[in-house]
């Protein structure tokens, strides 16, 4: 246990920050999932709304800081990939 006072400080804002986190990594892999969804039943138009879900949920994951900028490029661009295929 802490015993300064910013330290205990401390250990409020990483609970904070962790429970945040595991909300944001949970909105991020229910968008995949909705969107490998889309992907595997090969439609198109719920793979598109699925896509914009899911880059928004990736681009706010980063730029809170939950996943690297790149990391969410990197995960969109293969799912623009994955629906380029069956479109």
């Amino acid at each position: 246990m802490p015993n300064l006072k910013s330290a205990k400080k401390r250990m409020r804002q990483n609970v904070v920050r962790h429970d945040r986190n595991i909300q944001v990594r949970t909105r991020i892999k229910t968008a995949r999932r909705s969107m490998m969804e889309a992907l595997e039943a090969k439609d198109a138009e719920a793979g598109e709304a699925a896509l914009k879900s899911y880059s928004s949920v990736l681009d706010k994951a980063a730029k809170a800081g939950v996943i690297k900028k790149n990391t969410a490029i990197r995960r969109k661009t293969n799912a623009a990939n994955g629906l380029r295929k069956i479109a």
